[in-house]
């Protein structure tokens, strides 16, 4: 009898009702988890999986049964958040009285209106959706409870309509960030969507207060077990003496990064029981009160005019208009993450932002729920890296001798190429170089790639395997390739002269060319995960868009698309600010990876704070700059295999070719308007290439002649110009 109730309990799961495809997919990115993973846990292609969630094809036992336990769990998990019901609008009475006004910015558009006013700006006075912090000493630091006064606009002028997309979290209508500006003592906020409000704060802790209390600004978490973002107040010049701080900092508080706790406006915020984090009040200042359950009180200070905002990514943001600024900065935080830091820190944010450490268990016996590991994370506590894989001065190291030399067996070195060689006969009679540019290269490496998610395990002679990730000491030495070509496993292209520690993609592109592999000992972490996935999507998207903006979009011709990008930064000086902010988040980002010692007092061998991040993981960076490295060189060696043109220089990712005229179409095989399988590509997406520059032979020459046969050309390739400090002079 047991066999039937086998039977028909197997038929019944055979045939269980599934949810429809877009529920499958809502429930899969809900838990965090990838196509990979669950074909993998499933016995499946992912393409499979992509089927089962796009409607093309449904699962079959056994997968089917496993598959619906699995959407099951989601669904308890997530439940679907239930459709909203149509609100039936009452008739609008005149009241015999004005009623009275609620406490809330009064929001006022700036002239000219946007074309398309942003639904806050049409509405009334914003009431408070938070509750209220505790009474600071002072009565005047907290927001009166009279409205702010609505005035109409000054002289100042609004920016171009923001690109954010409608904010559909009514606790954060308002946008992520307000630009405060004070005028003849009237302080506004300028918001993301051209929106203007009324700032009513007398002091410091009581715009922190009206931040968190009336203003409405933030933005959702961007994974079910993170958390929402904080509020970003970006203070003016004028903001600053409205609220006493210093408009520029002096050289003194300059160096050291911060005010001296002896400020008044670190008085200020103690009375009102306001704390700042570690790295005090700088230019970059997160002020907060100490959690209390779910509830979080944490307001980010931005002041560009204390060097907030480098200029190396972020161009002259630091000197545009409240308005214009922003739109500019709205834009980023809607599209990449809303900035608490440099482009480097925003970078590292948004991995933890999009992968959390912890997440809420499925409910005890008693109906409560702790918090737990998030599967696939970094977890919550930092792990000690592996020897080879730490840089100089790390605690590890201790005990080497003073001033040692770590050689390539003791040491793991994967960076990105720098690399040149001098021209042939035949190339000199060329008449053009030719530098291309590998779109988003860091990014386009960390997409897919299986990282380590905790400590490393010390194996001796183990087999290699290409699909665990980790540090592996072999000898390399036996590859050989063409020497018009750098090598595929050093950094400066020279081939390896014995045994040295490499990352997993480097020793498996080794493999891949057909060499054979012997490793000595190997760091490797059986934990692991594609952690960089969600974080390369979101990237890559901003960047898109922002290309669009640009007017340079998906699916043009390589000549349209080299046409589109002439000039493309012009069209929008703003927007191109926001491009290069986004590359940087992703070179910075993975930099971070690998954070150094900064500042004073640091002797090597002593632990410096970045240690104890989760986040410092060396083996990560060391994984995404081999991938970059070996994609690279795969496309070089399909392009030389294809045409017979070798690069004469390489840095990151530009490459120099030499060819009889000055566009990438004059080198790059197109036939028939398709690029080379496997080759350089020219197109809008990471990893797809751009024209970088182009100068004449005769320029090469001569700049080798004057500053030294061993320079670079990729470096200079865009502008041709070449500094006494670039050439060693």
């Amino acid at each position: 009898m047991s066999e039937l109730f086998d039977a028909v309990d197997a038929l019944i799961a055979g045939h269980a009702p599934l949810p429809p495809p877009g529920e499958r997919e809502r429930l899969r990115k809900a838990h965090g988890l990838t196509q990979e993973q669950v074909a993998a846990a499933l016995d499946v292609r992912r393409a499979t999986v992509v089927s089962w969630e796009n409607g093309r094809t449904e699962p079959r036992p056994p997968q089917r049964e496993a598959y619906a336990r699995l959407l099951d769990k989601l669904a308890e998990l997530y439940p679907a958040a239930p459709a909203p019901q149509p609100v039936r609008p009452e008739p609008a009475a005149a009241p015999a009285t004005p009623p009275p006004r609620t406490a809330g910015p009064a929001p006022r558009t700036a002239l000219p209106a946007p074309a398309t006013v942003p639904a806050a700006a049409t509405r009334a006075p914003v009431t408070a959706v938070r509750p209220t912090p505790p009474a600071p000493a002072r009565p005047t630091d907290t927001p009166g409870p009279s409205p702010a006064p609505r005035r109409p606009a000054g002289k100042k002028t609004a920016a171009k309509p923001a690109t954010p997309p409608a904010v559909a979290d009514p606790r954060f209508e308002n946008g992520p960030l307000a630009v405060i500006d004070s005028d003849d003592g009237q302080v506004s906020a300028y918001c993301a969507g051209g929106l203007v409000l009324d700032v009513p704060a007398t002091s410091l802790p009581a715009l922190i207060g009206w931040a968190l209390t009336e203003a409405r600004l933030g933005a959702p978490r961007l994974h079910p077990s993170g958390r929402d973002a904080d509020p970003l107040l970006v203070l003016t010049e004028s903001a600053c003496e409205r609220y006493g701080l210093p408009a520029r900092l002096s050289d003194q508080e300059r160096l050291s990064g911060r005010l001296p706790e002896g400020h008044k406006v670190h008085k200020q915020l103690t009375r009102a029981h306001w704390q700042l984090t570690k790295r005090g009040f700088g230019p970059w200042a997160r002020i907060y009160r100490p959690a209390q359950g779910a509830r979080r009180e944490c307001v980010q200070l931005c002041v560009p005019s204390w060097n907030a905002l480098d200029t190396r990514h972020w161009g002259n943001a630091a000197l545009l208009a409240p308005a214009e600024l922003a739109r500019l900065l709205g834009t980023y935080a809607t599209r990449v993450a809303t900035p608490c830091g440099s482009t480097a820190v925003t970078g590292l944010e948004l991995m933890t932002s999009l992968h959390p450490p912890t997440r809420a268990s499925e409910p005890d016996a008693t109906g409560r729920r702790r918090s737990e590991h998030n599967p696939g994370s970094l977890g919550k506590h930092a792990v000690e890296c592996a020897p080879c894989e730490a840089p100089d001065g790390h605690p590890l190291l201790a005990g080497l001798p003073r001033f040692h030399q770590r050689t390539p067996a003791e040491t793991l070195v994967e960076e990105a190429y720098d690399w040149s060689r001098p021209l042939t006969d035949d190339e000199c009679l060329q008449r053009h170089l030719v530098g291309i540019d590998v779109n988003m290269a860091f990014a386009a490496g960390a997409n897919g790639a299986i990282v380590g998610l905790g400590a490393p395990a010390h194996v001796q002679r183990p087999a290699f395997d290409p699909k665990l990730p980790g540090s592996w000491l072999v000898d390399l030495s036996h590859v050989e390739l063409d020497p018009r070509l750098p090598s595929p496993f050093t950094p400066r292209g020279n081939r390896p002269e014995g045994p040295a520690w490499y990352a997993t993609p480097t020793v498996a592109y080794a493999v891949e060319l057909g060499y054979d592999v012997e490793p000595a000992e190997a760091y490797v972490r059986y934990e692991n995960g594609r952690f960089l996935d969600g974080w390369y999507q979101r990237l890559r998207d901003a960047y898109v868009a922002t290309m669009a903006d640009l007017g340079v979009t998906a699916g043009l011709s390589p000549q349209e698309f080299l046409t589109a990008m002439d000039g493309c930064r012009q069209r929008d000086p703003h927007l191109a600010i926001v491009l290069s902010a986004v590359k940087a988040t992703v070179k910075g980002g993975i930099g971070k990876l690998r954070e150094r010692p900064r500042g004073g007092g640091w002797r090597p061998g002593e632990p410096w704070p970045a240690l104890g991040r989760p986040t410092w993981r060396p083996d990560i960076r060391a994984a995404v700059i081999s991938r970059t490295r070996v994609n690279m060189h795969r496309k070089m060696l399909k392009h030389a295999a294809a045409t017979g043109q070798f690069p004469v220089a390489v840095l990151s990712d530009c490459a120099v070719y030499t060819a009889d005229g000055p566009s990438p179409l004059d080198f790059l095989p197109y036939r028939d308007g398709k690029p080379l399988p496997g080759g350089f590509r020219l197109g809008v997406s990471p990893g797809m290439v751009k024209h970088e520059g182009t100068r004449t032979t005769l320029w090469a020459e001569g700049v080798r002649e004057e500053h030294g046969g061993e320079l670079n050309l990729a470096r200079y390739i865009k502008d041709g110009r070449v500094t006494a400090e670039d050439s060693g002079e």
